[in-house]
């Protein structure tokens, strides 16, 4: 099973003449305009060059300690310094408290995360960094099409940013999405992305391999190759217990910047078509299974976050469900499961091994930590895991992997 659920791309889409992507997309999210960029980090890097350009002397850029790497890469790839943030008990919410401390005057940037398409609560960070003179970037990521109060995500906030990389919502193999709330900003950013250029020929070569990508991901993702093209890798990297290798954390610290071209967003704009029936089957999937793993005792279900801190906060969130993240009572019983179900077909992943301080590989890029710091994050990573909501999950197996998470929280 793929660790996410991804729309399924079709031979139809690569036909010439589709709609403005960027048209569509705006229509979609409900905005007035939309930027594309060659990815989310690529997105997020143009974002901060904006507001640093808009902010001199303010460096800082605080994102929960726990979140993607590609986050910490980016902000050493601008210059500025890292900050990770502890979160609340069990939550991807960062914590308000933790907040405060680390907002200054030298603050650029706050970033909460709707991770894995779970709606965080970005109003109460939002009023903190806007009292300290600070941005709010909304990482929606793994959230193109979670709103709340009926508007998308990303504008609560000043910026928001989407993925359309290899298992999101909507893929072009590698994109990102970036939405602005004053048009003067997003046109500064716009400014930055169009920036993002290395030369002719290394745009075209850079786009020609993400079409060879894209091409070979509208063949290939589907049940019957995805134990050749994922399996297969998955599981020598489990051999080795490479978890980083297993999870995909194993980034560059380069980071590609180029145009995305016109063909691309043309499989893009006909994809998205199907993108609004496609997450309400995954949402009706969503429901009911959770309901089957709330019954599980020892488990802890991730969903969205109560906005501002207050049921009246800023109306009902409604994430996406690429996944499911739950935690398990013990991180001896989460570990328990991945050594039993990890690799053999569950959809069972982790959404990042460890808490940002605690690799090695990015130790350069990001401050390290000592053992008392962060401990909710770092709670956070040693017990959560996430189940694919991917439609080709079905039943059975699914209910043999309840079978398995009930053992290993009593083994735990």
């Amino acid at each position: 099973m793929p660790p996410t659920a991804g729309l399924p791309l079709r031979a139809a889409d690569w036909l010439p003449g589709a709609p403005g992507f960027e048209e569509a997309l705006a229509r979609f999210l409900g905005v007035e305009a939309v930027q594309i960029a060659c990815s989310g980090t690529a997105a997020f890097v143009a974002t901060l060059e904006a507001l640093h350009r808009r902010s001199p002397g303010r460096d800082g850029v605080i994102v929960p300690a726990y979140t993607c790497p590609l986050m910490a890469l980016a902000v050493a790839h601008c210059g500025l310094r890292l900050l990770p943030c502890d979160l609340l008990p069990a939550s991807l919410d960062l914590d308000p408290a933790a907040l405060e401390r680390l907002c200054d005057g030298r603050t650029l940037a706050v970033v909460p995360t709707h991770l894995a398409g779970r709606v965080t609560d970005v109003p109460s960070a939002r009023r903190i960094a806007h009292a300290a003179g600070a941005w709010v970037i909304e990482d929606a990521a793994q959230a193109l099409g979670a709103t709340v109060g009926g508007q998308t995500v990303g504008l609560q906030g000043d910026v928001g940013f989407f993925s359309l990389a290899v298992g999101k919502g909507l893929s072009i193999f590698e994109g990102g999405v970036l939405v602005a709330r004053r048009p003067e900003l997003h046109a500064e950013i716009g400014t930055r992305l169009a920036a993002q250029r290395g030369g002719w020929l290394h745009d075209r070569l850079w786009d020609g391999r993400r079409t060879l990508e894209l091409l070979a991901y509208t063949a290939l993702y589907r049940p019957s190759t995805l134990d050749w093209v994922y399996g297969r890798p998955l599981r020598r990297a489990l051999a080795r217990r490479d978890w980083i290798e297993a999870a995909g954390d194993d980034f560059d610290a380069s980071i590609p910047l180029h145009p995305v071209g016109r063909w691309r967003r043309g499989v893009g704009a006909r994809a998205l078509a199907r993108l609004p029936d496609f997450l309400a089957a995954t949402e009706a999937q969503a429901q009911r299974r959770l309901k089957l793993l709330d019954a599980i005792p020892g488990l802890t279900l991730i969903r969205d976050s109560v906005q501002g801190g207050t049921a009246a906060g800023a109306g009902a969130p409604r994430g996406t469900w690429p996944v499911l993240l739950a935690l398990m009572p013990s991180g001896a019983a989460r570990d328990a499961l991945l050594d039993a179900q990890w690799g053999e077909g569950s959809g069972l992943a982790l959404p990042f091994v460890h808490a940002l301080p605690d690799y090695t590989r990015y130790a350069p890029a990001v401050p390290a930590m000592a053992a008392g710091e962060i401990p909710r994050a770092r709670d956070l990573a040693a017990r959560l895991f996430s189940i694919s909501n991917s439609p080709w999950l079905d039943d059975a197996r699914f209910a043999h992997l309840l079978t398995a998470i009930r053992r290993a929280i009593g083994a735990g």
